[in-house]
């Protein structure tokens, strides 16, 4: 009986790439393979992302694409479309399963003849760092995301599961580890509130327990809300030895007033205290953030708020998202929908303030000495390679294919506005 192949395709964040690679790994353990080149595949999973409509898009197009290349294929779909629509996503050709609840994952691939689920992934498939997803869901009600309706309630790990995870990825060879959730600041909150009668456990928790792990590796936090920087993440931020000094709180908007359309819980003022408190301890932190322009009722004077906060903030990198109305959530029907071509404007101009932001940090690396994790040969600088520091910058150094995946030490030579050149 000759093996079974699998296909896999992922849309969207980390998140989904990690659950993915969870898939993927039951599937192997059960005998299947992933079907090469243009062999057909018995099975297909696709992963699916709602942020946006253009995501519920991306998806549908996947779908009847694997139909069509993998005649006979039975497709299953997961993912947060899955679950805001799992009607629409049935009626796809070759789909004959919908996973709207994560939890149903095990039977559904019992059905198929997946015996076991691993409690964490050993690899990452295509990838030189490893993500590690460590909860799910979000209580938030941000006026502008879909996100709460689809991953619901909060469902953190336990933290011995994901300390074992951790260190069989570092045991395999990974050198960066990615903290990834949904919302990864309330980690813990579900575990250890209320009546539970347990001591609390939170993110900063998990920075230390992890950080024991022995070996030449480290990790990163993929994102943390700015109400969630407390004295507690802060001193475990400066004493964990592994943690990289960058941090991504998002900011989403420089003006009070659009913040509060958004149902976002701060004011900008608040924000930018919270990286001054972290620089106070950690003088050479980056921070990259996450920015919508075009919000509805975004005048030219919040806009320009916006601009000022990011020059205050010192970002290294902004994701510059042009707001895009999401059925199902309160900003998609608000007053004052902003021009495609206004939002268009407002992009090109904090871009070319990101690049500006960017160059100003990578030169002051200049001269300093740096770890790089190699992550690609550069296709049009032959001798050279990519990868990125501990502060997520963005480097181009001399080198070859046999430092791919490894850290290797450079000095700074100059900045540029996409990346740092470094000298070995």
């Amino acid at each position: 009986m000759s093996q079974r192949t699998c296909r896999l395709v992922t849309l969207g964040c980390k998140v989904n790439q990690y659950e993915t690679q969870l898939v993927k790994e039951a599937l192997e353990q059960s005998g299947f393979r992933e079907a090469a080149g243009d062999e057909a595949a018995d099975l297909c999973v696709v992963n699916t992302c709602t942020v946006t409509s253009e995501g519920d898009a991306k998806s549908r197009k996947v779908i009847r694409q694997l139909s069509r290349e993998n005649a006979g294929t039975r497709t299953i779909v997961m993912g947060c479309y899955a679950t805001r629509d799992p009607e629409a996503v049935a009626r796809l050709p070759g789909v004959f399963e919908v996973i709207t609840d994560k939890r149903e994952m095990p039977d559904v691939l019992s059905r198929q003849g997946v015996s076991d689920i691993p409690h964490g992934i050993s690899y990452f498939q295509g990838r030189k760092r490893a993500y590690v997803k460590v909860q799910d869901g979000c209580l938030l009600r941000c006026s502008y995301c879909i996100i709460p309706q689809v991953r619901p309630g909060l469902r953190s790990r336990a933290p011995a599961e994901i300390e074992n995870e951790v260190r069989r990825l570092v045991d395999n060879g990974y050198r960066e580890v990615v903290i990834s959730g949904i919302h990864v600041g309330h980690f813990g909150v579900d575990t250890t509130r209320g009546k539970s009668g347990r001591p609390p456990f939170r993110l900063w928790h998990l920075f230390r327990r992890l950080d024991r792990i022995p070996g030449d590796w480290r990790m990163r936090l993929s994102s943390i809300e700015a109400n969630e920087i407390n004295d507690d993440f802060i001193s475990a931020a400066a004493d964990c030895e592994h943690l990289c000094p960058q941090f991504h709180p998002a900011l989403q908007s420089g003006s009070d007033a659009v913040l509060s359309r958004m149902r976002r819980r701060y004011k900008v003022g608040r924000f930018l205290e919270k990286l001054d408190r972290i620089r106070e301890v950690m003088p050479d932190v980056a921070f990259t953030t996450d920015v919508i322009v075009g919000f509805p009722g975004e005048t030219d004077a919040e806009f320009k708020e916006t601009l000022d906060a990011c020059r205050r903030a010192q970002f290294m990198k902004i994701h510059v998202f042009p707001f895009s109305a999401r059925k199902g959530t309160p900003a998609a029907t608000a007053q004052g929908q902003i021009s495609p071509e206004v939002r268009k404007s407002r992009v090109r101009e904090l871009g070319e303030l990101e690049r500006q932001l960017a160059r100003r940090y990578y030169e002051t690396l200049v001269g300093r000495e740096m770890e790089v994790l190699v992550e690609r040969e550069c296709r049009d600088r032959p001798g050279y390679v990519s990868g990125t520091d501990r502060h997520y910058v963005p480097v181009v150094l001399p080198g070859d294919r046999s430092d791919v995946g490894r850290f290797v030490s450079a000095r700074g030579a100059a900045g540029s506005r996409e990346f740092l050149w470094a000298l070995r």
